[in-house]
């Protein structure tokens, strides 16, 4: 798309990048409203928040699950000067599949605060997470809580995927909780090699990647 036909199609009102993963949604979720959080967000904590928003989606693929997606790491706004650009800003938006856990009441919202925390190490470090990249939680992930859900492997969402905006291509980059024993693993052999070899694994029984605070292994 050429900065001409941008200008054609768009207007400084329209959240061009915004709009592109909203129709991407619209093609797994059809009609479905989503439950959107926008800043600022009462559970947010250490600073302002990097990401403009997360949209939670109910499905009953597999078994059912809660999947969020953010809006933020990406270029979500009118702007000519992006037009044609290979990536869209950080070239991605984070996913998250959960079961639902006992502890939470309603919507996993805490969640929201580790996208937030992430998009943080992101935007003040200059580092972009790709797929099979992870991340040690140093503790559980779900603070205050006994899970053994430890760590973060970041993948290509298995039913968003990748798209194409005039501001450049967007990974829908899903996030999937790791056990102790898993991160101890990948530690001790931190290749992106090894993480695709653990979530192949994974795959064989849970083809989503759904994260189940639950599990021990």
């Amino acid at each position: 798309m050429t900065k001409e036909e941008y200008k054609k199609l768009f207007t400084s009102d329209d959240a061009v990048g915004w709009l592109a993963i909203d129709k991407q949604l619209e093609t797994i979720y059809g009609k479905q409203e989503p439950r959107h959080y926008a800043p600022p967000l009462h559970f947010i904590v250490g600073g302002e928040d990097p990401i403009d928003g997360i949209s939670i989606y109910d499905s009953n693929k597999q078994e059912f699950h809660r999947h969020m997606v953010s809006y933020g790491m990406s270029e979500l706004y009118y702007n000519e000067e992006k037009v044609g650009d290979e990536f869209s800003k950080w070239g991605f938006e984070f996913t998250f599949r959960l079961k639902p856990f006992e502890g939470d009441e309603g919507d996993p919202l805490w969640a929201s605060q580790v996208m937030n925390n992430l998009a943080r190490y992101v935007f003040n470090s200059k580092r972009w997470f790709e797929p099979y990249h992870f991340i040690p939680a140093n503790g559980p992930i779900r603070l205050e809580t006994a899970t053994d859900i430890t760590g973060v492997a970041f993948v290509p969402d298995p039913e968003l995927g990748v798209i194409n905006t005039p501001h450049g291509e967007v990974t829908f980059l899903q996030m999937v909780g790791l056990t102790s024993r898993e991160v101890e693993r990948l530690l001790a052999n931190p290749k992106t090699t090894e993480v695709e070899k653990l979530i192949d694994e994974m795959r064989k029984t849970n083809p989503l990647l759904i994260t189940d605070l639950d599990r021990l292994s």
